[in-house]
């Protein structure tokens, strides 16, 4: 999570996070359609996975299991306490940090893999440099975003994300979400994609 989601205590969402469908992947059926679609977003073999705004470490148990190494950055020290004890016993270190200016100092990653955190930061622009300065060459960005609401709809827009990956890849590929009630456990009207950005 990042700092400009200061008005929401994460600390104090943490115990019941993994209680919504598509944060907990407690249903077999739900793990199994995100698992696949990490699967088609991640390298094929091994890779070093950073994972920020990892809030419980759902997405990064997935890529874990999927052979990655991965590194998780979240704000909420309750929600990387979670996100280690989900994690015990695999290739994964979890950090205190933002999510925008993540505490990785040179470490470089094959992938930058973030979900739902973007939208919420005050300058996606140049967050997206930041985290593709963290890639090594060849690396790819995994951004999962959407607009939700209908009133006072929150989010970013995929026409305007890909507007704002344009300077820093050179390929976007935008792969729609929300057509598929099994990520979400419940049919969704709102926009969800997946951006998987490379150079």
């Amino acid at each position: 999570m990042s700092e400009s989601e200061a008005n929401v205590d994460w600390d104090a969402e943490a115990p019941t996070f993994d209680e919504e469908a598509d944060h907990g992947l407690r249903d077999p059926e739900i793990r199994r359609a995100w698992a696949d679609r990490l699967r088609g977003w991640l390298p094929a073999g091994p890779a070093d996975v950073l994972d920020l705004g990892c809030g419980t470490g759902t997405l990064s148990l997935l890529a874990a299991e999927q052979g990655h190494r991965v590194t998780g950055v979240d704000l909420s020290p309750a929600m990387i306490g979670l996100a280690r004890a989900k994690l015990a016993g695999r290739d994964a270190v979890f950090l205190l940090g933002d999510a925008a200016a993540p505490p990785v100092g040179e470490q470089r990653y094959d992938v930058v893999l973030v979900r739902h955190v973007l939208w919420a930061l005050p300058d996606p622009a140049r967050v997206l440099r930041h985290w593709h300065d963290l890639l090594r060459p060849g690396g790819r960005l995994v951004l999962i975003e959407g607009r939700w609401g209908t009133v006072s709809p929150v989010g970013i827009p995929a026409d305007r994300l890909t507007g704002l990956l344009a300077p820093v890849a050179g390929h976007v590929r935008v792969e729609r979400l929300s057509d598929d009630p099994l990520l979400w456990g419940k049919t969704v009207a709102d926009e969800r994609y997946a951006a998987v950005a490379m150079d």
